[in-house]
Order: structure tokens, then C-alpha cells, then sequence
């Protein structure tokens, strides 16, 4: 028994040591007092502005010191740090002032404040929490780097502290750096049409406008302008007026007539990019006005094609349809008629051209076909013409030699038969012949001074009826234009034709034509014209010849571009070995002439 209750005593005694010793830590965990993180300033990052205000601060104090001032605000950097104060309430205590508050009694009341200044014992700070073991590692870790840190300052800035101004300037410059860097890296990016924007050259010339520039001078600024109809330009052209003739037909019997006169012409040209094609035509109606009796209209039209072949092949064709009333001076003319026959003709004709080298070959197959019409007589009776109509067909081949560009000499060998659609006449003989022909030549081509050909040779057509003589002669043909100067122009024309006749007993003629031209302009707007004519017939079968000469003369002054006054004066005569045929014919023409 006395054993056993000391035990129980000592076990007392050890349960209540624990007691107290638990209400004493929990008495010190309750006390209120400021946690060690609250005192402890927090600063995050810091940006280059804020290390630039510092360094100029610490610049002007060490000025200052060096002076020996005492800088206002040392007080405020040996301060202690502002307390941190959270966003959020009751993080930490509030102050509370001792003076005002009222004692509870309590343990947990804070300790009342001296008013005695006097008394020994100052008023106790208040407790830290002392830091863990990791958390002063990293502030002796901070401290040593912060000691590194003011050891490398202090040694820069010694070196600075000999002069006030370049501590200045070496601040500011810094400050410049950093602005200049900024702007770089910030740099408004160029716009798509900066570089159209760019600044004109103030020392350029100003470019003059458009309609104040000098305008080049046509070379005929009268000239017909055309009209676009599709891809052709077509330039038309009417001419009326009174003709006053000494002779209105041109026949032996012919007396003085006033004669109302209109000429239509007009030409078509195209715009192809390669190829060309040309149409040209014209129409004239003479009519009595007073005089002796005329009623004569005629007209042609031709068109040609020209065409770009491959393998250096070239190809013309040229279509025509013609309406002329049989001439009073013509050898076929029917005497005692009111009104001549009416003679037409359709032609046609392909052209191939090759260039080997310097050699061309030219190969054209041609196609005529003539057809008359009655022949109205003066007792009101008709006499048909049918036996004229007649269909003659050629081939000629030509060879040339390119002697340099303007020359090229040049032959050709001309085949054809002529059949009449009668092959026996109203006079029983059969005018259906075969041709056969030769001639040699020069082509020429010196640009706008000189350009053309002429040939010369012989032609021979074999009449099938031996009775009748072949038609044989010696061939000239010329076409050729001449510039001695600007606004010049000369032109010489020649051709010899075979006409054959249905006259008893006589196998036709040959016609030599030529015909010498010149025009002038004068003026921007007066132009004028002269031609010469001279023309011989030479009878086959008898002994007989006519000459015809022709002058011509005329001026036409264009009021605008597009109307002009013109006139001309001409004169014919023909004089023969053969009774009947002569005749002369005076004429002057005064009209108006109007073109697009």
C-alpha cells in the first residue's frame, strides 16, 4: 500500500507540468503581435526607370556631399521603411492608442503607456518573428549580393564624383539612348504608295500641257479624212456641175450642148493588221441641159485582195464589172442611132508571187468577159449587138531579177484564147482567135521619187477564119510616177490594147495610148492638174490610122476639208486617114466638189 501512492502522486505531478507548460506556449501564440512578413518591405520587379531615378538621386547626393551640404532628405533616406499595408482588412492588427483605450483586465491587454519621459525604462519595441532557417539563408544570400552590388557603385561613382557635369551629361546621354532605342524599335512602317508620294525635284522643269505643245503640220491638210465602216476607211467624193462643149458626143456629127455633169467616186482601203484589200469605183451621168441631145451614164467598180501566203507565197486577186456605152468614135460605132450600145464587162484575175533569192516568179491567170447590149436606132427600132460578146482568157508568167532593190528587169510569156459566144457572126466569119505574146521589161522602185515599170514587146492574135488577117504588133505598156520635189507629181501612162471588130471583112486594130500627167499643189488648199494625151489606132487588114490629141487643164481651191470649188478646160481632137472620123471637142467644166 505505502509502495504503491507515491507513484500516483509522481504521475500527478508530471500531467500538470505539461499543463502549464501547453497554456504558456498558448498564451505566447495568442499574444498579438506584428508578423515578420508584414514588417518586411515587398518589392517586385523593378523597371529601368525606376533604376535611372535612383542613380541620378544618388548622383546628386554625393554632389552634394563633395560641397559639404547636407542633402533635405537624408532624414528621409536614414527612415525607416514604410510599413506594408494589405488590400484586404484585419490582415493585421490595428494600432490602437493606449491614452484612449480602455483596460479589460485582461491577459491579452497591451501594456499601458509612460506619460513620464523621465522614467528609466523606455517603452519595449515591438517583437519580430524570428525568420526559418531557409528564409535567412536567402537574406544573407541578398545581403552578400547587395554588398557586391554597393562595392561595384561606390567604385563607379568615385570615378564620376570629379566633376558635377559629367555625372550630368553621362545620366542624360544614357536617357537619349533609351528614347532613341525606343523610337527604333517603334518606327511607323512605310505605306504601299510612300514611294509614289515622294517629293518632286524643285529644280525640274515644269512639263508643258498637252494642248500647248507645237503640233506637228500634216502634208495635205485638205485632204479627205474618210469614214470608218467596219475595218474599212472609205473615203467618198461627189462632184456636180456644167460642162459647156463645143462637141457633146465627140462624134463627126456632134454639135455645142450645156451639159449638167455628176461624178461620184470613192475608195476603200483596209485596216488589216497583215493582209490588205483596196475598193475603188466611180459613176458619171451626163444630161442635156440645153444643146444638142446626151443621155450618158457610166461606172466601174474593182476590188483586190492581197494575201500573205506561207513559204514566202503571195497572192492578188482583183475583181471588176465596168458599164460604158459604146463611144461615137469608137470603130464599132453604129451610125444613124439614137442611143449606142451599151457595152459591159466582168473581170477577174489570181496572182501568185514567189521569192527564190533574188529571183520572183509571178503567175496570173486572168478572165474578161465583154457583153453588149440593142442598139436603139432613130426610127425607134433596136439592133442587137450579141454578136460581140466575146470571153477572153490569159495566163502569163513572169520572171524578174532583183539587181538590187530599186531594179529589178524583169520577162514575161502571155498566153490566151478569145472565144466569141457566136462562133459564127452575122457575117459568117469566125472570130474566135488564139493570143501569144512576149515582152521584157524594168521594174523600178527609188521610194515617193521614182517607182513604176515599162516594158516592150510583141503580141500576136491568130484569128481562126483564114480569111481574115491575124492582129500583130509591137507592144508598149508604161506605168510610172515621178517626184522632182515635195507636192510634185509626174506620172507616164501607156498601153496597147487589141480591139477586134465584127466589121465585114476586117480583123480589128491595135491601140497605142499614152497619156502624160502632172500635179501641183500650189497651195495648202489650191491644187492644180494638166494632162496630155496622144493616142494611136492602126487598122489591120487596111490602110488605115487615127491620132487623137487631148490637153487638160484645172485648179480646185478647197474652201475647207471638206467642200472646194474646181474647174478645168480640156480640148480633143482626132484626125484619121478614113472618111468621117474627124472631129474636135472644146469643153470647160465649172462645179463644186465635196468629199468626206
Amino acid at each position: 500500500m505505502s509502495g504503491v501512492q507515491p507513484e500516483k502522486s509522481s504521475g500527478r505531478k508530471g500531467k500538470a507540468v505539461c499543463a502549464l507548460l501547453l497554456a504558456t506556449s498558448m498564451f505566447a501564440l495568442l499574444r498579438p503581435t506584428t508578423l515578420h512578413a508584414q514588417e518586411t518591405e515587398l518589392r517586385g520587379e523593378v523597371s529601368e526607370s525606376a533604376i535611372l531615378s535612383d542613380q541620378q538621386r544618388k548622383a546628386r547626393q554625393l554632389a552634394l556631399a563633395a560641397q559639404g551640404q547636407v542633402p533635405t532628405n537624408a532624414t528621409q533616406d536614414n527612415a525607416p521603411a514604410r510599413t506594408y499595408l494589405p488590400a484586404s482588412a484585419g490582415a493585421v492588427p490595428d494600432d490602437v492608442d493606449t491614452g484612449d483605450a480602455t483596460a479589460t483586465g485582461s491577459v491579452f491587454d497591451p501594456p499601458a503607456a509612460d506619460d513620464d519621459n523621465s522614467a528609466d525604462t523606455p517603452a519595449l519595441p515591438k517583437p519580430r518573428r524570428r525568420p526559418s532557417t531557409a528564409g535567412q539563408n536567402a537574406a544573407d544570400q541578398a545581403k552578400d549580393k547587395a554588398a557586391d552590388k554597393s562595392k561595384k557603385k561606390k567604385k563607379s561613382t568615385a570615378a564620376d564624383t570629379d566633376t558635377t557635369a559629367s555625372t550630368t551629361a553621362s545620366t542624360t546621354n544614357a536617357t537619349d539612348d533609351a528614347d532613341t532605342d525606343e523610337e527604333t524599335a517603334n518606327r511607323r512602317a512605310l505605306t504601299i504608295d510612300s514611294a509614289d508620294k515622294q517629293k518632286l525635284d524643285p529644280g525640274a522643269e515644269r512639263t508643258d500641257a498637252i494642248e500647248g505643245q507645237k503640233k506637228k503640220p500634216e502634208d495635205d491638210p485638205f485632204a479627205a479624212t474618210g469614214v470608218k465602216w467596219g475595218s474599212f476607211v472609205i473615203r467618198p467624193t461627189i462632184e456636180q456641175g456644167l460642162t459647156a462643149t463645143s462637141n457633146g458626143d465627140s462624134s463627126n456629127a456632134g454639135k455645142s450642148a450645156l451639159l449638167s455633169e455628176t461624178a461620184l467616186r470613192f475608195s476603200a482601203a483596209s485596216d488589216w493588221r497583215e493582209n490588205s484589200a483596196t475598193i475603188d469605183g466611180y459613176g458619171l451621168f451626163r444630161e442635156t441641159v440645153s444643146g444638142y441631145p446626151v443621155h450618158n451614164e457610166q461606172g466601174r467598180i474593182e476590188g483586190q485582195l492581197n494575201v500573205d501566203l506561207d513559204n514566202e507565197l503571195r497572192a492578188i486577186a482583183k475583181l471588176g464589172y465596168e458599164a460604158v456605152p459604146e463611144s461615137a468614135s469608137s470603130p464599132d460605132a453604129i451610125a444613124g442611132v439614137s442611143k449606142q450600145p451599151l457595152r459591159q464587162t466582168v473581170n477577174g484575175s489570181l496572182a501568185v508571187e514567189k521569192d527564190v533569192g533574188k529571183m520572183q516568179y509571178t503567175l496570173t491567170g486572168a478572165v474578161s468577159h465583154d457583153f453588149y447590149g440593142d442598139a436603139k436606132l432613130s426610127n425607134g427600132t433596136s439592133l442587137s449587138q450579141k454578136d460581140q460578146d466575146s470571153t477572153l482568157y490569159t495566163a502569163t508568167l513572169r520572171t524578174g531579177y532583183e539587181i538590187s532593190p530599186a531594179l529589178t528587169p524583169f520577162t514575161e510569156i502571155e498566153v490566151g484564147r478569145r472565144a466569141y459566144d457566136q462562133r459564127i457572126d452575122n457575117e459568117g466569119f469566125e472570130r474566135s482567135s488564139t493570143r501569144l505574146g512576149a515582152r521584157a521589161g524594168l521594174e523600178l522602185d527609188m521610194g515617193e521619187k521614182l517607182s513604176g515599170e515599162f516594158s516592150a514587146g510583141w503580141l500576136r492574135e491568130a484569128i481562126d477564119d483564114k480569111n481574115l488577117d491575124a492582129i500583130s504588133g509591137a507592144t508598149v505598156n508604161a506605168d510610172l510616177k515621178w517626184s522632182p520635189e515635195r507636192g510634185t507629181i509626174i506620172g507616164l501612162t501607156g498601153k496597147t490594147t487589141v480591139e477586134p471588130t465584127t466589121t465585114s471583112g476586117e480583123s480589128g486594130d491595135i491601140l497605142y495610148s499614152g497619156r502624160l500627167t502632172g500635179e501641183r499643189q500650189i497651195r495648202a488648199n489650191l491644187t492644180g492638174n494638166a494632162a496630155l494625151g496622144l493616142d494611136w489606132r492602126d487598122y489591120v487588114g487596111i490602110d488605115g490610122h487615127d491620132r487623137i490629141w487631148s490637153a487638160e487643164a484645172g485648179l480646185t481651191w478647197w474652201l475647207n476639208r471638206y467642200a472646194g470649188l474646181t474647174t478645168r478646160v480640156r480640148t480633143e481632137k482626132l484626125t484619121s486617114n478614113l472618111p468621117g472620123r474627124d472631129y474636135t471637142a472644146n469643153s470647160i467644166f465649172l462645179g463644186v466638189k465635196v468629199q468626206r
